[in-house]
């Protein structure tokens, strides 16, 4: 970030009384007034569930010059659409409208805001993904099919399996506008698709997941703790 972009930012942060008043714990979340850069990202501060892994970050983007708020869901981080704006003051009144909401939906699961394209693919319902094991090749199933968690772009992640020791993990979406599951890993934090998991209805996505999600859960192991091993 440009020495000039931080010194504004800095400038308007300091007369900013929204972030002097913000509650210590919100929805169960801990303040954390770290601010720092990172690239062309300046976070201004956060509220963090560590236990949960969860939380969200209040931030000027250089690239956009926009403040934004982004979410992250164990290694899944996106930016939430309803909370850009160019300056202060309009930022501020969007942050008051959505940000408690927003934590409120990451600490509390209800069913009722789930899409109805959701509901009537039986998702909560499905017997092979409510029988998923809590852990699998040393992943633990950090988001199940009974809790999917609504994303952007019209996608939720359907099913998570994470080892954050090495920040690894496979992902089963479903989204809503293309009708369609698909599968993303991450290996050491870096995404890849696999289309072996593009399916319609959760029946073929079940016999595509029998085949294929053991030796996946192992093959990006395997590499991840190679390149750990290979940067220590």
């Amino acid at each position: 970030m440009k020495d000039e972009i931080k010194a504004r930012v800095d400038e308007e942060v300091a007369a900013w009384a929204y972030m002097e008043h913000l509650p210590e714990v919100l929805e169960g979340y801990q303040l954390q007034r770290d601010m720092r850069v990172a690239g062309d990202v300046y976070d201004l501060f956060s509220y963090e569930n560590k236990e949960a892994r969860r939380g969200l970050t209040v931030y000027f983007h250089e690239e956009t010059k926009e403040y934004k708020l982004r979410v992250h869901v164990g290694l899944t981080e996106f930016a939430r659409i309803e909370c850009i704006a160019g300056d202060l003051s309009s930022f501020e009144a969007l942050l008051q409208g959505n940000m408690q909401h927003i934590l409120a939906e990451m600490a509390h699961f209800s069913e009722e805001n789930l899409s109805s394209l959701i509901r009537e693919k039986h998702l909560p319902d499905w017997e092979y993904g409510n029988a998923l094991p809590k852990t699998l090749e040393g992943f633990e199933l950090y988001i199940s099919p009974k809790t999917p968690y609504q994303i952007t772009n019209g996608s939720y992640i359907v099913f998570d399996y994470t080892d954050f020791s090495i920040r690894s993990n496979f992902t089963i979406y479903y989204n809503i506008y293309r009708d369609e599951f698909f599968g993303e890993a991450r290996v050491v934090e870096v995404p890849e698709m696999n289309y072996d998991y593009d399916a319609k209805e959760l029946e073929t996505l079940e016999v595509r997941l029998r085949e294929h999600l053991v030796p996946r859960l192992q093959d990006i192991r395997q590499r991840a703790e190679a390149i750990l091993t290979a940067r220590n």
